[in-house]
């Protein structure tokens, strides 16, 4: 895939497509290291934890099982 830097302010701004996000399981604030190795640009996705996302999906099938535990701690 071959693509073009397009200005965005006072700098230049790689946009990654939808198709590719979805691909390296990113989404719009995913962290990102970037690289130099030669002549390449490596951009990878960092991955911390396991996202909002999963959190907020992993909470919903827990409540209805600990509801009364989890407000128990909260209190």
């Amino acid at each position: 895939m071959v693509k073009t830097l397009q200005k965005h302010g006072n700098s230049q701004a790689l946009v990654i497509d939808k198709a590719l996000m979805e691909a390296l399981g990113i989404d719009h604030d995913s962290p990102l290291q970037v690289t130099v190795s030669g002549n390449s640009l490596i951009v990878t996705p960092v991955h911390v934890g396991i996202g909002r996302k999963k959190v907020a999906e992993a909470l919903e099938q827990l409540r209805p099982a600990y509801s009364g535990m989890l407000q128990r701690l909260a209190d």
